[in-house]
C-alpha cells in the first residue's frame, strides 16, 4: 500500500513507542519488572550470542499465534510469563501466555479504541504492560487502568483516565505504556484538573494529582531521571516536553514543542544521557531532533541544539557509543554525533521501530521488513532481512528480545524467533 506524505504523518501520528536511554543518573530498575522498550525504557536488551547472520530464510520460528486480537501494543515478558494487550469483538483484553505461546488466562478491561472517521482504520490495543514483581499493569486505548496479579489475571483495581480521572480521549486513542516505581503508577490523564497524576499502584488511590502544562497527552510512554537533588517524571504532551517532581508533580520546565500538527507527532520517549535529554519528533515542520542541557538539580533546561532534518515519529531511538541512533523517513538509519548533531554514518533500512542489543540493531519496518544491522568497531553491517506476512493492518509494534527471543507482534499475531 503507498501513502503520501500527509496521509503518513496521520497515520503513524497515534503510536506512542518511544525510547529513553539510562545512563548517569537515570533510573536505574530491578530485574523484576518488564516494560516497554526493555528494563530502563531506552531499546536496550542486555543480550549476548545472538546470531550476526540471519539464514536467507529468516531465523527460526518457534511459535505463532494468532489469538491476541487487534493492536499495535508490544508484549513485556517477566517470570516465564508473556503479557500483551489486544482487542477482540470490540473488547480490550490483557493476555497471558507462558513462553510457548499458550494461553494462560486473558482478563478484559473495557471498550477498546475504534476511533471515528480517519482514526477508525487503526483499531485496537496501543500500549504495553508494565510488569513489576507479581502484577501488571495495562491501559487501553480508551484510558482504563488496571492492575492484575500475574498468576491468575484477577484485577486488583481499576482506575478509568476519561471518567473517574476527567481525561481527555485523543482522536487516536491512549497509547501511553505505564510508568512505575516502588509505591506509584503514573499516568497522564491530560485534563484540566488532573493533567498528570499519581497513583497508588497497589490501590489505585490517587496520591497527587498536578495541573503540569495544561495540555492535553500525546502519544508518549513517559520516563524517569533519577538525580541526587530529585527523581523526575519526563514526558511530552501535544505542545511540550516537560518535567515534573515525582515528589509531589509541581511543574519543573516545559519546552515548547514547534511545528504542531493536528493529533501531534510526539511520540518517542525522551532519552537523558550524560546529562542532557534528547527528543525525536517527526512534524513537518517542528524541531526534529533536539539536544536539552538538563541543570545539575533539574529544575531547568536550556536548548543545546536542534536538527529539524532528523525526523522520527515513533520508532524510537538508540543512544550508544556517545551517537544517537534513529530511522528517518527517507529508510535510512542515521548515526547522529552528540556534541553538535551532525550525521556521520547511515545505512539502507526500512524505517521503523528500532531496539538494540549485543551490538546489533533490529528494525521491525512499517513496510514489514526485519532488519539485522551489525555495530561492530563502529560501522554498520547487514546481516539479513526477511518480510513479516503473518498478521494484519499496520506494522507499528516494535520488537521485543528476551533470553535470545525475538518477538514480533503484528495486529492479531504474535511470532517468537529464535535468534541465537
Amino acid at each position: 500500500m503507498i501513502f503520501s506524505n500527509a496521509m503518513t504523518r496521520r497515520w503513524l501520528c497515534f503510536f506512542a513507542p518511544a525510547s529513553l536511554l539510562a545512563f548517569g543518573f537515570t533510573h536505574s530498575y530491578p530485574q523484576n519488572i518488564a516494560q516497554f522498550r526493555g528494563i530502563n525504557r531506552d531499546g536496550h536488551y542486555n543480550e549476548t550470542k545472538l546470531l550476526n547472520k540471519w539464514p536467507e530464510s529468516g531465523p527460526e520460528l518457534l511459535w505463532v499465534t494468532e489469538g491476541i486480537g487487534l493492536g499495535y501494543a508490544a508484549p513485556s515478558i517477566l517470570k516465564e510469563k508473556l503479557f500483551v494487550n489486544g482487542e477482540i469483538d470490540s473488547t480490550s483484553y490483557l493476555f497471558a501466555f507462558d513462553l510457548k505461546g499458550k494461553l494462560l488466562w486473558k482478563t478484559p478491561n473495557g471498550k477498546e479504541f475504534f476511533g471515528k472517521g480517519y482514526s477508525s482504520q487503526f483499531p485496537g490495543a496501543r500500549s504495553t504492560p508494565t510488569v513489576v514483581n507479581d502484577l501488571v499493569y495495562s491501559c487501553s486505548g480508551r484510558g482504563r487502568i488496571i492492575c492484575c496479579d500475574i498468576s491468575s489475571g484477577a484485577v486488583r483495581w481499576a482506575v478509568d483516565m476519561i471518567k473517574d480521572l476527567g481525561g481527555y480521549e485523543n482522536e487516536f486513542g491512549i497509547a501511553e505504556s505505564l510508568l512505575t516505581d516502588q509505591e506509584n503508577v503514573y499516568c497522564f490523564p491530560g485534563g484540566t484538573t488532573n493533567n498528570m497524576t499519581a497513583l497508588n499502584r497497589f490501590t489505585g488511590k490517587m496520591v497527587w494529582r498536578s495541573g503540569a502544562v495544561q495540555d492535553t497527552s500525546s502519544f508518549c510512554s513517559p520516563v524517569f531521571i533519577d538525580l541526587p537533588a530529585r527523581k523526575i517524571l519526563v514526558t511530552t504532551s501535544h505542545h511540550y516536553i516537560f518535567g515534573l517532581d515525582c515528589k509531589n508533580g509541581n511543574l519543573l520546565w516545559k519546552y515548547k514543542l514547534k511545528g504542531f500538527e493536528a493529533e501531534g507527532d510526539h511520540c518517542n520517549t525522551p532519552v537523558f544521557y550524560k546529562g542532557n535529554i534528547y527528543y525525536v519528533a517527526g512534524d513537518r515542520n517542528g524541531q526534529g531532533t533536539v539536544k536539552l542541557e538538563l541543570s545539575e538539580d533539574g529544575s531547568s533546561i536550556r536548548e543545546a541544539w536542534i536538527k529539524p532534518q532528523i525526523k522520527n515519529i515513533f520508532g524510537g531511538f538508540i543512544i550508544t557509543d556517545n551517537h544517537l541512533f534513529t530511522t528517518v523517513k527517507a529508510n535510512y538509519l542515521k548515526k547522529i554525533e552528540l556534541s553538535g548533531g551532525t550525521v556521520v554514518d547511515s545505512v539502507k533500512t526500512s524505517a521503523g521501530g528500532l531496539i538494540f542489543g549485543d551490538n546489533k540493531f533490529i528494525c521491525y519496518g512499517n513496510n514489514g521488513d526485519l532488519s539485522l544491522i551489525n555495530y561492530e568497531n563502529k560501522k554498520f553491517d547487514s546481516g539479513g532481512k526477511i518480510k513479516i506476512d503473518k498478521g494484519n493492518l499496520q506494522h507499528f509494534a516494535h520488537p521485543v528480545l528476551a533470553d535470545g527471543i525475538l518477538y514480533i507482534r503484528h495486529g492479531n499475531v504474535l511470532m517468537a524467533y529464535k535468534i541465537i
